[in-house]
C-alpha cells in the first residue's frame, strides 16, 4: 500500500520533503499540495505527476485521496492544520514548533486525547539522527553508570539573514537541544538559567551572540548548552554526556578524513541540510512505514508542548537573568506508552532489523 500524502506549506522545508517523498523514501506518494503562494504550490506541483492543488490547506485535509498530512507552513499556522486533521481523523507530520506557544499545544494534546489515539508526529529529527541514537543505546546499557551532566554546542556559520534575534536562537535553535536531552534522558526539563556571555564583534550588534544555556532536568543532571550563531567556520553540533564511570559524546560529524600539508583535518558542515540529511530521510521514512502500519510512535504533540513550556521559560530566564522554573500539566494517559515513546521507536528500530 503506499501512502498518499498531501502537503501544506512548499517553502524551503516543504519543497525539500517533497523530493524526500518522492525520490528517497519508499511506500508513499505526495497526491496533493498547497500554500498560500498559488505561484508557487503550482510550480511545486508541476514536477509531481498528477498532484492536485488546493486553495487552502482545510481543502487539502478534506480530501477523500489524501491518507496522512504533512504541515511545512509558516509556525504560526500549524495549530489550524493540525487540529483540523486531528478532527477529520488523519495522521499528521508537523515540522517544529507543533504550535507556537504552550496553551497552543495544549489544545492539541486535548484534541489528540479527545480522539483516543495518536495521531500526530513532531518534527525533532534529531532523535532519528545516527550518532544521537548510539548515545542513546550507550546509556541505555547502563555501562556507564547514572548520567550526571551534559554538555551540548548548537553553533551556525552565520546567522539567518531574516531578522534573526537573541529569541529566536532559544526558540528556533537550541530547541533542538531541549527536545534531545528529553529524549535521551527520558526526564523532563524542571528548570532554565539563560546567561550572556561577551558578545562576538561579528554579525547584528543587537544580537546577544553566544548564549549559554542552564537546564537542568527532574533528575538533577544539568545541561549546559551552548548557542553561537556567528561562529564562523561551519555548522557544529556537539553532545557529551558526563556519567558515573565514563563519558559517551556525538563525533565531530565528519565522515572522512583529509590528511594534507602534514595536518589530519575533517570537514565541518556547511550547515544543517548537510549534517542531518540522513536524519530527515530515516525521520520521514519510518513515519510512512509506522503510519501505513495504522501505528504512531516518534516525537508526540506531549513533546511538542514540552519543548514549547521549557521555550517560554527560557525566554523569561533571557530577559530576567533569572532562573525560570518550568512547570508543565500532567502527563495524559495517551502519552505513557510502557517506556515511554522512546520504547516504541526501539521497538519499531528493532522490528526493521529483524527483517
Amino acid at each position: 500500500m503506499t501512502l498518499r500524502v498531501g502537503v501544506i506549506g512548499v517553502g524551503a522545508i516543504g519543497q525539500d520533503h517533497i523530493r524526500r517523498l518522492t525520490h528517497v523514501i519508499s511506500g508513499a506518494r505526495v497526491v496533493a499540495l498547497t500554500d498560500v503562494d498559488a505561484q508557487r504550490a503550482q510550480s511545486a506541483a508541476g514536477s509531481l505527476d498528477g498532484a492536485r492543488v488546493h486553495a487552502t490547506g482545510q481543502d487539502l485535509i478534506d480530501d477523500g485521496d489524501v491518507d496522512a498530512i504533512l504541515v511545512t507552513s509558516w509556525g504560526p499556522t500549524h495549530e489550524e492544520y493540525v487540529l483540523a486533521s486531528i478532527a477529520a481523523g488523519k495522521p499528521v507530520f508537523c515540522e517544529k514548533p507543533l504550535a507556537p506557544t504552550p496553551d497552543a499545544c495544549l489544545r492539541i494534546v486535548k484534541a489528540e486525547v479527545a480522539r483516543g489515539r495518536r495521531l500526530v508526529q513532531v518534527g525533532f529529527m534529531r532523535r532519528y539522527d545516527a550518532g544521537y541514537r548510539a548515545m542513546k543505546k550507550g546509556l541505555a546499557r547502563g555501562t556507564l553508570g547514572a548520567p550526571l551532566l551534559a554538555h551540548c554546542a548548537h553553533r551556525n556559520p552565520t546567522a539567518p539573514p531574516y531578522g534573526f534575534t537573541s529569541e529566536m536562537m532559544i526558540s528556533d535553535s537550541a530547541v533542538h537541544e531541549i527536545d534531545i536531552v528529553r529524549w535521551l534522558f527520558d526526564q523532563e526539563i524542571a528548570a532554565g538559567t539563560v546567561l550572556k556571555p561577551r558578545r562576538t564583534t561579528l554579525g547584528d550588534p543587537n544580537l546577544q551572540d553566544p548564549l549559554i544555556m542552564i537546564l537542568e532536568m527532574a533528575d538533577g543532571v544539568v545541561v549546559d548548552v551552548e548557542v553561537f550563531v556567528n561562529c564562523g567556520y561551519g555548522y557544529d553540533i556537539r553532545c557529551e554526556v558526563v556519567a558515573e564511570s565514563g563519558t559517551v559524546a556525538l563525533s565531530d560529524g565528519g565522515e572522512i578524513v583529509i590528511t594534507s600539508n602534514g595536518l589530519h583535518s575533517r570537514p565541518v558542515p556547511a550547515d544543517w541540510r548537510e549534517r542531518f540529511v540522513r536524519a530527515y530521510d530515516v525521520e520521514l521514512q519510518e513515519w510512512v512505514e509506522v503510519v501505513s502500519a495504522g501505528d504512531a510512535s516518534g516525537p508526540s504533540s506531549w513533546d511538542g508542548y514540552a519543548a514549547a513550556a521549557v521555550v517560554e521559560r527560557c525566554l523569561e530566564a533571557l530577559q530576567s537573568g533569572q532562573r525560570s522554573t518550568v512547570q508543565l500539566e500532567d502527563r495524559p494517559e495517551l502519552y505513557r506508552t510502557p517506556g515511554g515513546t522512546n520504547a516504541v521507536e526501539q521497538s519499531t528500530e528493532g522490528h526493521r532489523a529483524s527483517r
